[in-house]
Formats: C-alpha cells, structure tokens, sequence
C-alpha cells in the first residue's frame, strides 16, 4: 500500500460516520452547531435573541452537568431567505439546513409543542437534529417542559452521545422490588405522588390511582407529579426541569428497574457511563477555569450558486458516459435547478475551459441557454483541479467571496494530482459535490466533498439503473421551502432484448402534482411513447432530443390525482430505457410525502455489517405501513435488493417511527456503492394514526407544593388507536454513494451471528409464562437461526452479567422459523436459585447453523406478588378485592406482572478478527 492509499484510508475511516453534522469538539468546546430557523417560521427577531439567551445559559449547565468537561464554543444561527436584510447577517460557507443540528420549525401537527431529537440508531450513536417550536424559543411553554436551556443539554445528550429518556410514556410505571408500583424514573431519590388529575374549565378534581386488573398496575388515566422542591441532583435525561437536578443518573444513581427508554437501548446502563464512554468524553479532561461564553454567527441563506464542473476527458466516450452525463444535466438545468439560482459551466480535461459564466435562471430561456454549452466530444487527459480552480474564477465574476457557492464536480477517471488542491478547496468555503461515474472515478474528491459538507454520488456504466440521473436529481437545494423542492416520484429503467415493451404505472397523490416532469431516455433509437392520466386521456406533446436521446414532458397546472399509465415501444433490439417522474407539493401549506435514504456509514471496512435507513415522512410526521425496497449498486453494476422494515427488530431500533432498516452484508466487490430507495403503498391501506415522536420531552403535569396538585396546561394529544385508510404513493430517493474495502476474494467461513432479540416480551397464561419475539436470521436478519437459549434469573444483573451459568429453560420442542416472522412459546416457571426473589428475569440467544451466537437479548421480567397501590387524598389503603384475596391464598398459582426492561439493539461495528 503506498503512502497515498494508506492516508486516504486514514482519512475515509475518520470520516465513516453518515451523520451529517458539521460539529466538531475542540478544546472541550463544541464547534460549528448549525441553529436553522426554517423559512415557514414568520419572521421574529426575538427568537434569535431568544437563541442566543438559551445557548449561553445552556453551556454553563452542560459544562456543570459533565463535571467541567464540556461546553458550546461557536454557533451559527441559519436564517430564512425570506426575513429582511441585516447588516449583521453574513452569507454561509458549509452551513444549511441538512447540516443542522437544532431545526426551530413550525409543530409537526398543530398545538404539538413537544421538543424532540430525531433518533433512530443504536445506543451510542448520533441522532440527526433537534426539533424546536417557535413558541417554545420564545419561552412560551417553559411550565410544561422546563427551561429551556436545561432541556437544551437533554436533547444534545441525545443528539451527541446516543442516550436516551429516563421515562417510558408506554411503561409508565413498574412493579419495584419494594413490591410498591413506582413511577419510572432515574434516579428514584425523585420525589412525587401519583394521581389521577382531571381539569374542566377552572375546576379540577384529584383522586388516588387504581390498579388496572390487567396489567396490575396503576390505570392508564394516572400521572406522576413531582415535588416542586427536590434536593436529588439526578438525572437531568429524566426531569431536568426540577430545581435540583444538575447531574446524568451515574452508576451509583441508576435505577436499573424501570422500563426507560435508557435501560432497554442501552443494556441496562446508566446515561453518564455511556457518555463516558463516548470518543468526545476520551479526547478530553476536566478544564479549571470556566469556560467563556459562545460566539454566534448570524448566517442568511441567499439565493443558490451552482457552478457544473464537467468531465470531458477521452474516457467519456466509453460506455456512452458523455451522453447519458449530457442527459442527467440537462434534466438537473430543466427540472432540479430552481428559478432565481445562479448557474454556470466548466468542461474539463487536462486542461479547464469556462462554457457559461453565472446566470440567473428566471425562466426556461436561461434554462435552455445553459443546455448549449454541454459537452459534444470527449478527448485528452483528466485534470480535475484545473476544473474546481476554473469554477472558483466562474463565481468570483459575480460574487468575490466563494462562501457557500456549489461545485457540482461529475468524473470518470483518475487524477494523481487532485490531492494537491485539497487546502485551496478546503480553505475557499465552497461545497463539492462528487459525481462519480464508473468504476475509475477518482477516490482523492471524497475528500474534499467531506470536508466541504457536500454530496456524494456514485453511478455506474449499467444505464438501465438511471444513477446519473438520480444522482444530479438529488441536488435539489436543501435550504428551501419543502414545498418547493422536487421530488421523485419514479425512477426505472430496463435493457430490452426481443422483448420492445417497457410498462408501468405512477402515482400521483394528492401531495404532490405541481410542476410534473416526466423524463424518458434510450440508448439508441426513440421509442413509441404512449402515456395516459388517471381518467385514461393521452399525454401529448412530449419535447423530442434525437441528439441526447432523450424525450420530456411538462405537465402544466396541477397533475391529476390517481394512478398515471405509461408504455414505453423499442424500435430497436436490444435498448436501454428509463422513465422518471419528479414533481412538487401541490399546496405550499400542505407538507408532501418524502423520502431520505441514508447508509450507516459512509466508509466501511469488510467484514463489519452495515445499516440501511430510509426515513419517510409527511413534514415531520413518520409515514407508516409502506412498503420500502432499497437497491444497493457495485462498482461493476450487481445490485442487491432489501425489503426495509419497521418492526423494531433486528437492524430496526424502534416498531412504527417511519423508519424503515435493514442491515446489509452482501459485499460482492471494493469500491463504490450506490444506494436507491423506493417506497410505495397501495390503495386501501389501513394503519396506525399519526404518532408521536419517540423521543420527546417529558410533559410535567404539573407540580406538587404543600401537598396539592398545581396543574400545568394538559399535553395535545390525538387518539393513537384510531385507524384511518390512507392514500396510496410512490416515492424514490437517492442515499448516496458509500466506499467498502477490504474484501477477500478468498473463500470464507461464516462470519455473521444471529442479530439480537430486542423485543421479547413476557405475559402469564394459567400457570405459564408465554414469551413473543421476533425471529432473526443465519446471519442478521436473514435466514433462519438453528436454535434458540432460554434462561431465566431472580437478579437482572447476573441475567446479564453471567447468563450462561443462569438457569436453562428446556427448549427442545422450539423449532425456529425464518427471520421477521412472530416467535412465540410457553413454558412453567422453573425454580430459580436466589431467595426472596421478587421477579424473574428472562433472555435469549440466538445460535445459527456454524455456532455463532447471537448478543444478549433485551431482558423481559415478571413480577412474583400483586402491588400495592399507594392511598389517594384522604384514603384509606384498598383492601384487595375478593378476587386478589382468592389469589393470595393460592399457593401453588404466582401472579405474574409483566413488565420488558433491558436493551434494544446495539448495532455494534464488528471489525475483522473480532467478529467470532
């Protein structure tokens, strides 16, 4: 390996992560935080103030809260093209809206205040962004929430260091070892009562909590009030909106009991090992002095500057590269590119040549200007500096700072000196988006696009899986309104041999429809096209490119609403078509149905195993019961295809949060990877109403002084239990490419476990304890596993900590079945070895047909007594009933509690030796 190779791969492994934060610590400080106020927030100088006041507070609690060990040291405030100039307002370099790290956006449903991180990975692993509401910047809902700069340092220790909410919104309550129902909380020095609380109009009512005879614990309608006065410090990822709490629940403090969030993803440990274990916590000590307070840039987004940097060396006439790059740019200048954007060209080959300097699209004139200046020959070497420099020349014609202008660089070859450039690209403040077309395309530019917050795309010479196309569709601006972006709603694409007929069908649904584009190319001669709207009257007056082979239809007004039919002739055999559909939302205050695909990680290194996501969301509300399909292409154009899922099970975190994974192992080759995602739904589909996100923050009733209740306005809720019928779609998203290295070309034992169980559940039928699951795989998720280890514990930490010398339960008639399908089995509990057990704790692993075991289960527990409920106001403790009577002086019958603790999936990188 030469020099080069060995600080490129030095540089993919310290770039792996596909979070796209551009936060770096530096010195204890937090750097580069992007704070992005969307464009539908009404202009308000008071959040900025507001902004500025949170964070400044907020570092001194982070700071105090991590034992000296961390604050915020910059900040930029990303404001909306919409708002008036300032003269304190400075254009961004990197920064934009997929960079930002808290988004101060208008609820995701009306009156639904609730701050949230999205989160969807593993314990220990970043989460995506912060979700703020205007009117809880303005500090219009500190009653219900807290502060807000305290809440802050909740949601950053979510976003940061991948930990979770010490409460259970599902699981509000558990049966403790004290055989009394507590609250689920951390730590349990958190005092409060426990009560039922009703308000109509000014009059409110406040009774004891009852025992639901089902769960056997307190009744859906109870709530825990908090003392208003604490003296416990922790934990601020449980309440940080009491007075005292000041610290992360720690080793000592941790109740391992409760059914947190933080104890079922993060196996049972506390919330301050975990951030102690992060790389932010190692790089660092405890500083001595306090650290200064933040500075804050305020950043305008301004109008798009997008400079095409295109590859014309000699390469470019293999593989019809030249044409099919002329007709994925074309559709980029016709479609992607929105009106007011600032555009210019640049061929090159071993030398640059500027083809167009900046101009304004206002209308298709400049757009069909632009379409002149494409290539029409390929010739000579490769020389991709000299194209980035000739662009920098291009948009300093017009604006002399760079900042925040947009290289769109498309190659197909190797260049030894691109290196050479990187410090100037680094240093200039603009942004490099790599194209990479075929299997040669330079690896040195990946760089450059990770520094400079760019996009990274990879297509190969296969022309039928139209990445080209997709890759320059995914360059729609990120900073606009949503409801002006374009969005794919098809991409297909088939080589036809003796058969010339290429069907299909898209939807259009009511989201969407403004602006319909609809692309068709070929690859040699132009093909009969026949399409017809939702009521079966034809579509016309497609536009004919016999130069680039390509034909385009505008559809105009709003695209009718239903199920479009096309049919697509060849007339030459064999051909290569593609059909793309893009369009935009039909109603700007009416958010549309999208689709963001992602990697775990950028880089990987074989054998580690990798996640596939696919976010689909309407705004910011999870979209569920779709069906998503990820498509992963190689180098050489082999592609494997994954149905997502979400089930909360295997590479999936949590069941029904519009989050669709997978994980993927199926390396064929090194090199490049490209990912493409399509969900789609069909008609008649019923599911869950909206839900709420996950991880929000704790609502506070209200607090506890003196003894009584003073209420806090209740939370918007909506009833989770409602079922509506929704309306089909069909969406495509680029994820980008991603770079695996180190595979053998050597044949090789199996590398891959079971994946952990992360759902068991535990429930009493008779005298048996019935357990659900869903099954893994052979390797993952796919397959299926040979057997499965049962074993039970009175100690949830021996359970954990020495489960294969716990107690075996006989599993001798459990025949697995194949992976993502519903495990279910019973058996009679066992006599366990502690006394004055109060619970019993149960795990699995998984073992597969080469003896590879899966990691511990998430643990399921069932409690061995009923608890007892505390006295209302005024109340007597409640005699048992004569049914509970009944069952206590049953010896031989235990009553079982259920109550599920323990760990989620930990999606660990298993690197080489150390996977079995």
């Amino acid at each position: 390996m030469g020099l080069l190779d060995f600080v490129f791969l030095l540089v993919l492994y310290l770039l792996q992560g596909s979070n796209t934060s551009l936060v770096q610590l530096n010195n204890n400080g937090y750097e580069g935080i992007i704070i992005a106020i969307d464009p539908h927030v009404p202009e308000d100088g008071k959040i900025i103030e507001e902004i500025k006041g949170m964070v400044t507070t907020a570092s001194t609690y982070l700071f105090e809260a991590t034992e000296k060990r961390f604050f915020f040291k910059n900040v930029s405030i990303l404001i909306p093209n919409s708002w008036k100039e300032n003269s304190q307002y400075k254009r961004p370099k990197h920064e934009s809206y997929k960079h930002a790290d808290v988004l101060v956006a208008p609820p995701a449903l009306p009156g639904r205040d609730e701050p949230y991180t999205r989160q969807f990975t593993a314990c220990e692993e970043k989460g995506e962004y912060i979700h703020f509401t205007p009117d809880f910047v303005l500090g219009k809902k500190q009653n219900e929430y807290g502060p807000s700069d305290r809440l802050l340092v909740h949601e950053w220790a979510h976003l940061r260091w991948g930990v979770f909410d010490e409460y259970n919104e599902d699981e509000p309550f558990y049966s403790a070892k004290s055989k009394k129902i507590e609250a689920t909380r951390c730590s349990t020095g958190i005092t409060g009562i426990n009560r039922v609380y009703k308000c109509q109009g000014n009059s409110c009512t406040t009774r004891g909590c009852r025992i639901d005879s089902k769960t056997k614990l307190y009744e859906k309608d109870c709530q825990f009030f908090p003392d208003k006065d604490q003296t416990e410090k922790a934990s601020i990822m449980f309440m940080q909106g009491i007075n005292s709490v000041v610290e992360f629940c720690n080793k000592k403090t941790h109740n391992q009991e409760a059914p947190s969030l933080q104890n079922k993803m993060c196996n049972s440990r506390s919330t301050w090992e975990v951030i102690s274990n992060s790389e932010d916590f190692k790089n660092t000590t405890s500083m001595v002095a306090p650290p200064p307070p933040p500075v804050f840039s305020l950043l305008k987004i301004r109008e798009r500057i997008v400079c095409l940097v295109l590859d014309k060396s000699g390469s470019m006439n293999s593989f019809n590269r030249l044409n099919r790059m002329n007709q994925a740019a074309k559709h980029f200048l016709l479609q992607t590119i929105e009106n007011g954007s600032w555009v210019g060209m640049v061929h090159f080959d071993s030398s640059a040549n500027v083809k167009s300097n900046l101009i304004q699209i206002i209308s298709s004139k400049e757009r069909n200007k632009l379409l002149e200046s494409l290539p029409t020959a390929a010739n000579g070497g490769t020389s991709i500096c000299a194209g980035i420099k000739s662009a920098f020349q291009v948009v300093r014609e017009i604006h002399p700072q760079i900042d925040g202008s947009e290289i769109v660089l498309l190659t197909d070859g190797e260049d030894n000196s691109a290196k050479n450039c990187i410090d100037e690209v680094k240093q200039s403040g603009a942004i490099i988006h790599l194209i990479a077309l075929g299997p040669s395309a330079d690896k040195a530019v990946i760089e450059m696009s990770a520094l400079t917050g760019g996009n990274h795309f990879f297509a190969s010479d296969e022309a039928q899986n139209n990445g080209l196309i997709d890759a320059f569709g995914a360059l729609a601006s990120g900073n606009t309104d949503l409801s002006q972006q374009p969005l794919q709603l098809e991409s297909k694409g088939l080589t036809l041999n003796n058969n010339p007929w290429m069907n299909g069908t898209v939807i259009i649904d009511s989201t969407v429809g403004k602006d319909t584009f609809v692309l068709i190319t070929w690859a040699r001669q132009s093909p009969i096209i026949s399409l017809w709207d939702p009521s079966g009257t034809p579509m016309r007056n497609f536009t004919v490119d016999t130069v680039s082979k390509m034909a385009y239809l505008s559809i105009p007004g709003t695209a009718k609403v239903g199920v479009w039919t096309y049919s697509l002739q060849a007339k030459a055999n064999p051909e290569t078509l593609t059909m793309t559909v893009n369009s935009q939302a039909a109603n700007s205050s009416v958010p549309p149905i999208t689709v963001n695909a992602k990697m775990n990680k950028d880089t990987n290194s074989f054998p580690s195993p990798m996640i596939v996501y696919a976010e689909v969301l309407q705004g910011h509300v999870p979209i569920l019961g779709a069906n998503v399909t990820a498509f992963i292409e190689s180098s050489n154009g082999k592609i494997e295809v994954l149905e997502l899922l979400d089930n909360g099970a295997g590479a999936d975190s949590f069941k029904n949060d519009g989050v669709y994974s997978r994980y993927f192992i199926a390396y064929s080759e090194n090199g490049r990877y490209s990912l493409k995602v399509r969900a789609y739904r069909g008609a008649n589909v019923t599911t869950q109403n909206l839900r709420r996100p996950l991880n929000r923050a704790a609502h506070i009733p209200g607090w506890v002084v003196d003894g009584k209740i003073e209420g806090n306005p209740p939370r918007v809720e909506i009833d989770e239990d409602t079922h509506t019928t929704l309306e089909s779609f069909t969406r495509t998203a680029s994820g980008g490419a991603f770079v695996v290295s180190n595979i053998s070309k050597l044949p090789l034992p199996d590398l891959y476990p079971p994946s952990q169980i992360t759902d068991l559940e535990a429930t009493l039928n008779g005298d048996e304890i019935n357990l659900t699951w869903t099954a893994p795989g052979d390797n993952f998720d796919v397959g299926k596993v040979q057997r499965y280890i049962i074993r039970i514990s009175g100690s949830i930490l021996d359970l954990r900590d020495n489960f294969d010398n716990a107690l075996q339960v006989n599993t001798t008639d459990l025949l697995p079945n194949e992976a993502n399908s519903k495990e279910t089995f019973a058996f009679k509990q066992g006599n366990i070895s502690e006394e004055n057990a109060t619970h019993i704790f149960i795990a699995i692993q998984s073992v597969d047909k080469s003896n590879l075991t899966s990691k511990l289960s998430n643990i399921a527990q069932v409690a061995l007594f009923i608890p007892q409920a505390e006295p209302g106001p005024d109340e007597s403790p409640p005699n048992p009933s004569p049914d509970e009577n009944q069952s206590n002086s049953r010896v031989n019958i235990v009553i079982l509690v259920l109550l599920v603790v323990g760990s989620v999936a930990i999606v660990s990188t298993i690197i080489g030796a150390t996977i079995y």
